[in-house]
């Protein structure tokens, strides 16, 4: 049987999915991060499939997200995009080593996944984690300065006033360097790593994406295996079933 539990680590609201005849065992821990405007509760099914393979999930609840919602409108969460990313970031180093402390996890097999804003973070987490064995991004991109820039783009053509000081917007673009994967590609040190993009998505351009997966293609001539690109050609913005097994099966392989 798998249970779920409810729970929180520092006051951060998560799921916690394992074999109920496991729980109590040091177990490789795959960690899943959902999307914009989503919630952990929709991808209990990746975490399913996932504790019935032997792992142990956890599914985070984002900065203003579901559980953590303190009725912010649309607007004001699209205002605070870039700190529900670089705070669930930091968020991560934090369950990951209460699970340790508490002798759940074998820090040597841990996985990381998120779908959207989730697959971003999974990138921007890789500049900063070394314990990240393997990772799989779904729908995401790693080009934070770049995507930041498209936002305040949309937002001047679509004549919204934006709440920060072109100082204030110098610091954030400066500090999302620091995450930005495409600018420091040395730091993937070879780890295994699958993305899953939809060629025809309307939310996170694919082509940024897959233009990321060439850039980084010789970096892996050694182990071609440990990095793969899964094109869907009919998806838009939404990971189909193929994705879900894949990477299921990519954890399976390297953690």
């Amino acid at each position: 049987m798998i249970g779920i539990e409810k729970k929180n680590i520092n006051d951060i609201p998560l799921l916690h999915i394992v074999a109920a005849n496991k729980k109590d065992e040091k177990l490789p821990l795959i960690m899943f991060v959902h999307g914009f405007k989503s919630i952990k509760e929709k991808n209990l099914h990746y975490a399913y499939f996932l504790a019935e393979k032997g792992y142990r999930v956890i599914l985070p609840e984002a900065l203003h997200h579901g559980g953590r919602s303190d009725g912010i409108s649309g607007n004001q969460m699209m205002y605070q995009f870039w700190d529900i990313i670089l705070q669930t970031i930091s968020e991560l180093e934090i369950i990951k080593n209460s699970l340790e402390k508490e002798h759940l996890i074998d820090a040597s097999r841990i996985g990381l996944v998120g779908t959207s804003m989730g697959g971003m973070i999974t990138l921007g987490a890789l500049t900063k984690y070394p314990w990240i064995k393997a990772a799989t991004c779904l729908m995401g991109m790693p080009y934070y300065e770049k995507f930041a820039q498209l936002q305040l783009d949309e937002m001047r053509k679509n004549g919204l006033e934006i709440p920060l000081a072109e100082d204030k917007i110098a610091f954030l673009m400066d500090k999302l360097k620091s995450f930005d994967l495409s600018m420091q590609t040395e730091k993937l040190a070879g780890r295994p790593l699958l993305f899953w993009h939809g060629e025809k998505d309307p939310v996170v351009p694919f082509e940024y994406t897959y233009h990321f997966y060439e850039t980084i293609k010789p970096l892996y001539e050694q182990q071609p295996e440990k990095l793969k690109f899964i094109v869907d050609e009919k998806a838009g913005h939404k990971v189909s079933n193929e994705g879900i097994s894949q990477t299921v099966r990519w954890f399976e392989l390297y953690v």
